[in-house]
């Protein structure tokens, strides 16, 4: 996928900007040639040699270098690269390209270009949750620019959540997309996958048997199409496809907010299978066994993530797609669903223990659309995959 292309990659200053190394030598590796500018924020954290070194090519840095200037160096450097990579993008350099700023060469070539556009952000997870970076990250999805990432985990700074750069491979993968030519090209797709936990306390849970493996498979195929896909997923058995921007959550009220910052999107689909309830007042320690009985839970409903999106006036997906495990009435249940939920389709299947689906490796799928219901045969889960992904993306077309 990578041969002969040109890869303008932009180093922002973060202690992220390690990885940038190996992502170049990544990248070279699979025939890319990266031509890398660095700012000066990132010379604190990688040097221009090593830069320089495993890049093969001289390293930009400074807007006013006038040899490269005296042609116009910047305008050119801007346009004459297949994607502009910048890893990692810093809170700063984000809120540049969301200002439209062009006081240094690495903002300058970013407002300067017409070449598509691809982020790996890094930051403290302060920063990216602050309300200026969220307001950011809204504005530079609505201009059409691509994210890989961030990560949950833990910080440089000892603290844990979003905000770590995704890894070079990650990265390598979103770049294939970016520069894939597939029927989804383009096109942001959100999907939701896996089970919620809901706590009982620290130790106990309310969840479901899903092990995420037909969401996973979802966005495999969805990515293989060439979109950009945000994968939102509970604990699941499986774990995430590669290539994904993933987003782990672990109850219903953690992946509506999740859902909600990862719009807009041009297509969402819910395969995750929600609990429908969470546990009012979780207690803080383990419920110990006592002689007075049982413990008394009390319950509250969770929050109906695809018929909010389904609602929405404003960032709708075009396409809205949702998932109905029934045993028993199938077609009418799901019929039903569409109907009560405002979404476009709904994929419907038959959980009963009987069928072996939930957790199996197989499905056996009805299509619920306004034009009525469209079976299929049983079949792989990674085969109902790729036909529903084709079939979106004729929706889509």
């Amino acid at each position: 996928m990578l041969a002969s292309k040109r890869i303008l990659l932009i180093i922002g200053g973060g202690i992220a900007a390690f990885k940038s190394l190996d992502l170049i030598r990544r990248l070279r590796d699979r025939g890319a040639e990266v031509t890398p500018v660095l700012t000066r924020a990132g010379e604190e954290f990688v040097t221009p040699l090593s830069v320089s070194a495993l890049a093969g090519q001289k390293v930009f840095r400074d807007l006013f270098d006038l040899t490269d200037e005296a042609e116009m160096g910047h305008i050119e450097l801007s346009r004459s690269a297949d994607l502009i990579v910048v890893a990692p993008a810093t809170a700063d350099l984000m809120a540049k390209m969301a200002g439209g700023l062009a006081n240094d060469l690495a903002s300058t070539l970013l407002l300067a270009t017409d070449t598509p556009v691809l982020i790996a952000p890094a930051m403290n997870v302060r920063m990216w949750q602050h309300p200026a970076t969220q307001r950011n990250i809204a504005t530079l999805k609505a201009d059409g620019i691509g994210f890989v990432g961030p990560e949950h985990g833990d910080m440089a700074c000892g603290e844990h959540g979003p905000g770590r750069m995704s890894e070079p491979l990650e990265i390598v993968a979103a770049v294939d997309r970016a520069l894939m030519a597939g029927p989804l090209a383009g096109k942001r797709v959100l999907v939701t996958s896996g089970p919620t936990h809901e706590p009982i306390d620290p130790v106990r849970y309310i969840a479901n048997r899903s092990s995420g493996a037909q969401g996973s498979a979802i966005a495999r195929a969805i990515a293989a199409l060439g979109a950009h896909v945000v994968f939102v997923t509970g604990p699941a058995d499986v774990p995430p496809p590669e290539g994904v921007e993933v987003i782990r959550v672990r109850t219903a009220r953690e992946m509506l907010q999740a859902v909600e910052t990862a719009l807009p999107a041009d297509a969402a689909i819910f395969a995750a299978a929600v609990a429908d309830w969470h546990v009012t007042g979780a207690s803080a320690s383990k419920i110990k066994k006592t002689k007075g009985g049982m413990p008394s839970l009390q319950f509250a409903e969770n929050p109906d993530i695809l018929a909010t999106v389904s609602a929405m006036k404003a960032g709708r997906p075009g396409l809205v797609v949702g998932f109905a495990a029934e045993t028993d009435d199938v077609i009418a249940h799901a019929t039903a669903k569409r109907e009560r939920k405002g979404c476009d389709w709904i994929v419907a299947n038959d959980v009963s223990e009987s069928t072996g689906i939930m957790g199996g490796t197989e499905n056996d799928i009805t299509l619920i659309t306004k034009d009525g219901a469209e079976d299929w045969p049983r079949m792989s889960k990674t085969d109902v995959a790729a036909r529903l992904a084709d079939r979106i993306a004729q929706a889509l077309a």
